[in-house]
């Protein structure tokens, strides 16, 4: 019996290792070069010598993503963020085609795996950290203190503000892995439900067409969920920027 679990599964291509220590390249990495190097060649082709004066589809898509991005950005931090336009642009893009790029049949979601997401979190919440002490100094850690806050509450109020603020670096990648990961799985076990129940033949056959309008619904609620992750997750890397750069 075949698990709806089977399609997270990494599968080793080119084995390489090193002792106990594997780096092997595997159908994770397949993905994320394919997705990244097609992402890279569209962003190319539609910007090469600035683009046509009227846009084909594909630039227009390209602009329209990038002005959304950036009112993003500016609404959440400001004038002050927009030197990190293209860090978050690259986020926001790696994420949303790594999760549309997951909704092909046969092929494989990258965000479902919390090691990457993980990575992406913990990433995002060292830069921003790093940012937060470039621009603050050591006032930084006044972030960790709510103005106003009586002193004799200090103590109490800073260890939950470092557990707070420090469960960030996990929140950010959670959040997207068990996204990704619930919506393929219900997906899966779903289709493969109805695909069951068309087998058997007879009222069962007939009464397939249920699951099957259910498949191709919840499809479509993926493919929104698919931006709907990728936006979320950028707009909170904005909010803890914001954080890092203005404090309270």
């Amino acid at each position: 019996m075949y698990s709806p679990l089977e399609q997270f599964n990494i599968l080793t291509l080119i084995p390489l290792h090193i002792g106990n220590v594997y780096f092997s390249f595997t159908n994770s990495s397949l993905y994320m070069l394919l997705f990244t190097g097609l992402v890279g060649a569209l962003f190319y082709m539609v910007t090469l010598e600035g683009g046509r004066l009227v846009p084909s589809r594909w630039q227009s898509m390209v602009e329209m993503l990038y002005t959304f991005i950036l009112d993003m950005l500016e609404g959440q931090v400001g004038p002050a963020g927009r030197k990190y336009f293209p860090f978050i642009f690259s986020t926001f893009s790696f994420i949303l085609f790594a999760n549309l790029i997951g909704m092909v049949p046969y092929s494989f979601t990258v965000t479902s795996h919390f090691v990457v997401t993980f990575a992406l979190s913990v990433s995002i919440f060292v830069g921003v950290t790093i940012i937060g002490f470039q621009t603050h100094g050591m006032h930084f850690f006044s972030f960790f203190l709510p103005p106003g806050a009586p002193l004799a509450l200090a103590p109490l109020l800073v260890v939950l503000e470092v557990v707070s603020y420090s469960f960030r670096a996990i929140s950010l990648g959670v959040r997207l892995f068990a996204n990704m990961m619930a919506g393929h799985t219900l997906v899966k076990i779903l289709s493969g439900f109805a695909w069951t129940m068309l087998g058997v033949g007879g009222l069962l056959a007939v009464g397939s067409i249920i699951p099957f309008g259910v498949v191709f619904a919840l499809t479509g609620l993926e493919i929104g969920v698919a931006f709907l992750q990728a936006y979320v997750f950028t707009i909170l890397t904005c909010i803890y920027l914001n954080d890092a750069i203005h404090l309270h």
